[in-house]
Order: C-alpha cells, then sequence, then structure tokens
C-alpha cells in the first residue's frame, strides 16, 4: 500500500510570508512548491493579516496538505516585531485551524538544525542543504520562501517523535493545550 501525504510549511511573516510544499511518498521526499506572499506594499497591518489567512486558505483548499508546519516567531531585539510576526502566524494557524489541518509549530533553531545540523546556520546554508536535498536547479531571489520549505522538510524529519513541538488537530485540541489563555 502507497503512503503518502502533503506537508505545507510556513514561514510567516508580515513583509513576505514564505511557505514550501511537499509530498511525502513511501517515507522519501517529493518537492511540490515553493513561493512567497510579498506584503511589502501594504501599509495597512489588519489588511497583511487578513491577505495572510486567504493566502493560507487558498495553499490548503489548493493543494489539500495532510499537515502544516509552522516556524515559531523568536525574540530579537523588537517586541514590536514579534508581535506583528506573533499575529502574522496566529493567523495563518487559525487558516490551517479552521480547515482542520494538524498543524505543528517548529522553533527557527530546530528547523535550521534538521536541515543542516546546525542551530545558527545561517539562511543561505539551509537553502543550499534544501536545494541539494530536493534537487532544485536555482533558488529564489528572497529566501523567505526557503525557509517555509524548510519548515515542511524538518517536520518530516521529526515525524513520528514524541517531542517534535506544539501540535494541534483542531480548535478544541489548541484550546485544551493552551488552558491558561483562556479567558473564562
Amino acid at each position: 500500500m502507497v503512503e503518502e501525504k502533503i506537508i505545507l510549511g510556513i514561514d510567516p511573516g508580515t513583509t513576505i510570508m514564505g511557505f514550501g510544499l511537499i509530498k511525502v511518498v513511501n517515507k522519501k521526499m517529493q518537492f511540490l512548491q515553493l513561493n512567497e506572499l510579498d506584503l511589502k506594499k501594504y501599509d495597512d497591518h489588519y489588511l497583511k493579516l487578513k491577505l495572510i489567512f486567504d493566502r493560507t486558505i487558498e495553499l490548503i483548499d489548493t493543494h489539500h496538505p495532510d499537515e502544516i508546519a509552522i516556524e515559531a516567531p523568536f525574540f530579537g531585539k523588537n517586541v514590536q516585531s514579534m508581535l506583528k510576526l506573533g499575529r502574522a502566524q496566529g493567523v495563518a494557524m487559525a487558516a490551517g485551524l479552521s480547515r482542520e489541518v494538524p498543524i505543528t509549530e517548529y522553533a527557527p533553531k530546530k528547523i535550521k538544525m534538521a536541515i543542516t545540523g546546525n542551530g545558527n546556520a545561517s539562511k543561505e546554508q539551509v537553502a543550499k542543504m534544501l536545494q541539494g536535498m530536493l534537487g532544485l536547479k536555482t533558488l529564489p531571489k528572497n529566501l523567505d520562501s526557503m525557509d517555509g520549505l524548510a519548515a515542511a522538510v524538518c517536520h518530516f524529519y521529526n515525524y513520528g517523535r514524541v517531542e517534535i513541538g506544539k501540535s494541534y488537530s483542531g480548535w478544541n485540541a489548541f484550546v485544551k493545550q493552551n488552558e491558561k489563555r483562556v479567558k473564562k
């Protein structure tokens, strides 16, 4: 029996949202697509969030992924940037949850470690490793789409492991795992 699934990887952002899709057939990865949603031309933050939601829904409805892997926001120097990234991630997660697609989030270091063996690897190192792994002829100008693809590949490598990050199969699972965040 052929075992097949599609994984959508998302690198959320309010400037550029990168995404990549892989197909897994009998435990072997196949590259499907990578692209990005360019949000630089929009000034309205709420419009950007709507566009992220809409594009994620469109990807789900077009490719029917079995699972979504998403890069978790990381804390840098700017709290406002992290808040915006968290919102972008939340909107992408809400889109997946609304279509009942299981979601797993991964820390950036975990993704880099899964792809390169080095949690501190650069975007370029991750992109080059993915290019070799998946036989991609060229790399995109912006590497955000490669970051989305890296999340999908990280999920493939971590599939079936007990500790793979936070995972949600739907709204009820999200609420159950985040009871302290729910207002009563």
